[in-house]
This record gives C-alpha cells, structure tokens and sequence, in this order.
C-alpha cells in the first residue's frame, strides 16, 4: 500500500478523513502517517525512507501565522512573513530537508500537494520542489 506523509500541526487526516484525501497526490488507498513539525516529518524519513507522496502545510506554529488583515493581501502577507525570524521551523523548512535528503541519497522526489492556507508558504513550497525538479 502506498504511504502518505501529512505534514500538519493542527488538521488531523484521520477526523475528516474522506475531506483532507482530496489533497493526496497518490490518490485514497493510501497508508496515511501524521506528522506535526519539522522534528517528527525529518525522523520519520530517516526512519522509514520516502514516502510516495507527501501533503505539506506551512504553518506549523502559532508563530507562524499572519495576521488575519494581511490575509487578503498577498503582497503585505509575503512583505510581513519574510520579515519575520522564527525559532521553529515550518513546511518550507521540511521541504527544505527532502530536496537536501533526495540529493544526499540520490532518490527522487516523491509526488507532493502544498494544502497550505498560507497563499505565500504554499507558493514557497511549490517553487522550491518544482525548481528542484527541473534541476534534476
């Protein structure tokens, strides 16, 4: 059965199940494994290899999340996130580490959906692995 990596600190894939499979990128007869920050997404990887298909959020921290007036404007929502200095990591950092962990171990990327409702992290996540791709 193929594995799915969620990537989330708060939606939980098993409460609504059938809502979030919507965003699988390997389809519903899946093996699902929830994961809530960038600790537990790097340890499940070097403990398990990559799945076949990851779900990123962004924002994995109260920190991390704009403030409801900028929802609305990308421009100041992208202006206020690069200005921030987060102690913890979010998806972006995770997507990070598997471009890093693909290279170091010569794998290929596995099939990837940003769910994010941070317009600006899901752009950053996207544009990171798709240049990825493109370099490869």
């Amino acid at each position: 059965m193929k594995k799915l990596l969620w990537l989330d600190d708060y939606r939980d894939p098993f409460g609504d199940f059938a809502e979030w499979l919507m965003f699988s990128p390997i389809g519903r007869d899946i093996e699902v494994h929830w994961v809530k920050n960038y600790e537990e997404f790097t340890k499940w990887i070097y403990t398990n290899g990559l799945p076949d298909g990851i779900c990123f959020d962004h924002d994995l921290d109260d920190q991390h999340y704009t403030p409801k007036e900028l929802w609305t404007d990308y421009a100041k929502s992208k202006e206020y996130q690069e200005a921030q200095n987060y102690t913890e990591k979010t998806g972006y950092d995770c997507a990070k580490f598997l471009v890093d962990y693909c290279i170091d171990y010569n794998k290929e990327l596995p099939k990837w959906y940003s769910h994010s409702a941070n317009p600006v992290g899901r752009d950053n996540i996207n544009g990171l692995l798709i240049n990825f791709l493109r370099r490869v």
